[in-house]
């Protein structure tokens, strides 16, 4: 999968890749949440912006964060924002990554990574689409579709408490899982003509 400016251009002639595209066509304009699974490096990111760009909201923003570089206390502030004086250090307002990706879609990369208390903050966005900045008082209306990425087997971790049940059914409306690179060996020329042509 390779991106070309915004839009994503996806280079496959691989049935699998095929039917996964297809796929994510048309369940792009229905709104639904979706999880991408499959290796690192798989383009998971990539497809998430052709579902969000073959969206209804198109027009509107494509915010992407992966959730595995953050502690708890930073993913919170960069998911939901903050309050002037919510903190010490806190001298203004700050929109999290939720707010600005409202009329849009927001792409949780490694959403494994996440803890069990932000799946649980997580998963109230979802069923009330709204939330609190930190320090605030009053809920923020938010119209988010959410997209979540893992490269780690979900129905696994369910199973061991480490991932919520119910968060896992409200992302996984719809399930894609990309192939790796080594089981679309067809798509090794076109992707070598592609890189010799945009770097010559």
């Amino acid at each position: 999968l390779m991106e070309s400016g915004k839009k994503p251009l996806i280079i496959t002639q691989n049935p699998k890749m095929q039917k996964i595209l297809e796929t994510a066509k048309q369940i792009a304009t229905t709104d639904c949440n979706v999880i991408i699974t499959g290796e690192s490096g798989t383009g998971k990111e990539l497809l998430a912006r052709y579902i969000h760009y073959n969206s209804l909201r198109a027009d509107g923003p494509f915010v992407a964060i992966n959730c595995g570089v953050f502690s708890e206390e930073l993913l919170a502030n960069e998911l939901f924002g903050h309050e002037k004086g919510a903190f010490t250090g806190a001298t203004t307002t700050k929109k999290g990554l939720i707010e600005i990706a409202d009329k849009g879609t927001l792409f949780l990369d490694e959403i494994t990574e996440m803890s069990l208390s932000m799946q649980a903050k997580l998963l109230r966005v979802i069923q009330e689409k709204e939330f609190l900045r930190l320090g605030g008082t009053t809920p923020i209306k938010v119209d988010v579709r959410f997209i979540a990425a893992t490269n780690k087997d979900l129905k696994t971790l369910v199973k061991e408490g480490k991932f919520r049940e119910d968060l896992y059914y409200r992302l996984c409306v719809v399930s894609l899982e990309l192939p790796p690179l080594s089981e679309r060996k067809e798509d090794i020329p076109l992707l070598a003509y592609y890189f010799l042509k945009k770097y010559s």
